[in-house]
């Protein structure tokens, strides 16, 4: 066995490893106290409708967001590409709190502690939409003034804050209670999904990651240059409009019932691409298992650290995530 082949399957014991120990440490943290048979014959209430579904909720929601932020780094040759740096979680966030504040789509309940999503499919419908017009506006001026990666970024830092504006503005003629909805949906937070919302999130993730597997030579072609990847049967327009596309799905159904998540897309596959590969065969799946446990362990800190209070997951993660942006500007695509 190479040198090469090693160190990947290093990678994958020690991911494997702290993702079983992450599910686990978060199935006892907590302010009531469960005993090790409870937690693994699943019996307790507390684990099948408290703590179980926040679990399946992070982990799904972080392997979401680290795919995507990894397939959109390759298509877009820029490592600071993420579904958040793109503008692609707050126009989504611009959707789902339109469906929530004139839809009625969401409410928020009379404790001030969560949010419930009225209708499922209204929410990730139009925060689907409100993330695909961000990335249009971005394919369509790079294609037009032939961007950089650079520009590109900047082009979604600014459909961010664009968004931000928009989402600000209905928040203040809205009511009182769909503005406090739309501000608590925002921060944040696994615990409000349920089952149904789980399964939905879960098929559409499952589905998507197939295609990216099944795209993932395709990727590595594009990692070269456009003209190369032609010669090898690659069609470069389609592969990134598909590769977009999907992701900003993916990244739209996040955020619509999760809210808004920042960093982990960005944070694990360019941990994963630096520590052990850049090969798309290998960073696609490595960077799915990073992010799911990523976003676990934020979780659970959250929510542990000062119990009773739980501390929002996205703001654990930009508190992550930003000092990590800073250093890859710093450092540069290598």
């Amino acid at each position: 066995m190479t040198e090469y082949r090693k160190r990947i399957r290093v990678a994958e014991l020690l991911l494997l490893s702290l993702l079983i120990f992450s599910v686990t440490a978060s199935l006892l943290a907590g302010s009531y106290s469960l005993s090790p048979a409870e937690i693994f014959s699943l019996n307790s209430p507390v684990i099948t409708n408290i703590r179980l579904p926040r679990i399946v909720t992070a982990l799904i929601v972080g392997a979401s967001l680290a795919v995507s932020g990894a397939v959109m780094q390759c298509i877009l040759r820029n490592p600071l590409a993420s579904p958040f740096t793109l503008g692609v979680s707050h126009g989504a966030a611009f959707g789902a709190a339109f469906a929530i504040i004139y839809l009625g789509a969401g409410m928020l309940h009379r404790t001030g502690e969560s949010i419930t999503i009225l209708n499922p499919y209204l929410v990730p419908f139009f925060a689907f939409l409100g993330s695909l017009i961000s990335v249009f506006v971005i394919l369509t001026l790079s294609r037009i003034r032939s961007f950089t990666p650079e520009a590109m970024i900047l082009t979604g830092v600014a459909m961010a804050s664009l968004f931000q504006a928009a989402t600000m503005l209905m928040q203040y003629f809205a009511e009182d209670v769909m503005v406090a909805s739309v501000v608590f949906w925002t921060f944040g937070d696994m615990g409000r999904t349920n089952w149904n919302e789980i399964y939905l999130m879960g098929a559409i993730f499952a589905v998507s990651l197939l295609y990216f597997i099944f795209r993932r030579m395709d990727y590595n072609a594009l990692t070269l240059n456009d003209e190369t990847a032609i010669s090898l049967g690659v069609n470069p327009q389609r592969v990134r409009l598909e590769g977009l596309v999907i992701s900003s799905l993916l990244t739209a159904v996040c955020v619509s019932f999760t809210g808004i998540v920042g960093f982990v897309g960005l944070v694990a596959p360019h941990s994963i691409r630096i520590a052990v590969s850049g090969d798309h065969r290998f960073l696609i799946p490595l960077s799915t298992v990073f992010g799911a446990t990523l976003l676990l362990i934020a979780d659970t800190f959250g929510r542990t650290v000062i119990s009773p209070v739980m501390i929002p997951v996205g703001i654990v993660t930009a508190f992550v995530g930003a000092p990590m942006f800073i250093f890859l500007l710093l450092r540069g695509w290598r």
